[in-house]
């Protein structure tokens, strides 16, 4: 793949970081973009180090204003961006259940947070995080694409988007519409040389989901033995597993005809019934 100008939102956590190393090995310049400068710092300096192309810049993905300035930086430091990958979001517990299953009583338990008492405001946060998270930044950075007439989005989808997990409805129905655009915005820009695919990866070890996989003393949850059961590989997956199938979407030689696609990377966990 010729050498790209690479933009990664949510760049300081594990899986786009990830990317961003992975990418900038190939020669790439990349900007490491993430609300949390410290840590797209941190990858950024790393690939320095290692004699690559990367700068970090605080970005709000909820506030256009931010990566307005952002995608300025980018101009002046990089040129135009070749390639925008979409990472940024996530969960937050105020759009999560305590229990899967909704039980008699749960509603007057004040130690249970029920279907009924989830904040429409901690729902509506995660769902932007996600959606809007990755909406704006497309209208922000795709207007490069439209003048070079050429370009590439790759967004970050999730096995809930396929079948959603119990406790987080918000999450879910985010990733499900994170799916939905992919290929809304594939045939949006089908005539204009621009392809938009997205990869939905299985079940990864990440900052954000560590608390929920693992116990303090690092002994497994019980929500990690079902994830496990359910994943015919019978193991989490590495983050440099993702990159096959990244780096196949981003070349426009390799995937030149390949738009509007949502692959699965996740040890079989899509594919298995449970029996």
């Amino acid at each position: 793949m010729d050498k790209k100008v690479i933009v990664i939102t949510g760049a300081g956590g594990v899986l786009c970081g990830g990317f961003a190393k992975e990418l900038a090995k190939d020669g790439h310049k990349i900007a490491l973009l993430d609300i949390n400068l410290e840590a797209a710092q941190a990858i950024a300096d790393e690939i320095n180090a290692a004699g690559g192309e990367a700068i970090a810049l605080k970005t709000d993905v909820l506030n256009r204003e931010s990566i307005e300035k952002t995608h300025e930086e980018v101009l002046k430091k990089f040129g135009k961006c070749d390639i925008l990958i979409n990472g940024a979001g996530g969960n937050n517990p105020k759009g999560t259940t305590t229990k899967e299953y909704f039980e008699k009583g749960d509603i007057e338990d004040k130690d249970v947070v029920s279907f009924f008492d989830l904040d429409p405001q901690g729902v509506g946060f995660v769902f932007n995080l996600n959606f809007l998270g990755t909406l704006l930044p497309t209208q922000v950075f795709a207007q490069d694409f439209t003048e070079n007439e050429k370009g590439c989005i790759l967004n970050i989808s999730s096995m809930n988007a396929y079948t959603p997990l119990t406790k987080i409805p918000a999450y879910s129905g985010a990733k499900a519409a994170i799916s939905n655009f992919t290929q809304w915005l594939a045939v949006h820009f089908a005539g204009t040389g621009i392809r938009v695919n997205a990869i939905a990866p299985g079940f990864f070890v990440t900052k954000q989901n560590e608390k929920l996989l693992f116990n303090e003393d690092g002994t497994p949850t019980p929500r990690t033995g079902k994830i496990l059961a359910a994943t015919p590989m019978g193991r989490f997956g590495d983050a440099k597993e993702l990159m096959g199938a990244v780096r196949f979407l981003l070349d426009d030689e390799a995937s030149s005809f390949v738009t509007g696609v949502v692959i699965p990377i996740d040890g079989g966990f899509s594919a298995y019934s449970g029996v």
